[in-house]
């Protein structure tokens, strides 16, 4: 089991910035890769942002390039967020999830991921 616990959400204004960070534990050798989600109310959750968390390959849903950035602190099982130029239709519960190293799929899909954070709300004002 990997169990991960997101931290650094808020309220924000717009044009304003937040960096969330994914702390993970337990079977982390397991974790091929890890991402970001978020779920607005009546929405789907949508992929945000994801990185291979061996080679650091970064992949990014195309509503946020440019403005967030993610990163992994290797020695720290740690995953962040920095969310830049943040806008109102960026509020969402944002969501850290892993991939285990039998997956199969895309980075993109929720359904690849195994392991889930429970969440963290990002509000942005308008």
């Amino acid at each position: 089991q990997v169990q991960l616990v997101e931290s650094g959400g808020g309220l924000v204004q717009a044009g304003g910035s937040l960096r969330l960070s994914c702390a993970t534990s337990g079977r982390t050798f397991r974790m091929a890769a890890l991402g970001w989600f978020r779920q607005a109310p009546g929405k789907d959750r949508e992929f945000v942002a994801a990185i291979n968390w061996d080679g650091g390959d970064t992949y990014y849903a195309d509503s946020v390039k440019g403005r967030f950035t993610i990163s992994r602190e290797y020695a720290k099982n740690t995953v962040y967020l920095q969310m830049n130029n943040l806008k109102p239709e960026d509020t969402a519960v944002y969501y850290c999830a892993a991939a285990d190293r039998n997956y199969s799929g895309s980075f993109y899909s929720p359904r690849t991921y195994r392991y889930w954070g429970r969440g963290t709300q990002v509000t942005v004002s308008s």
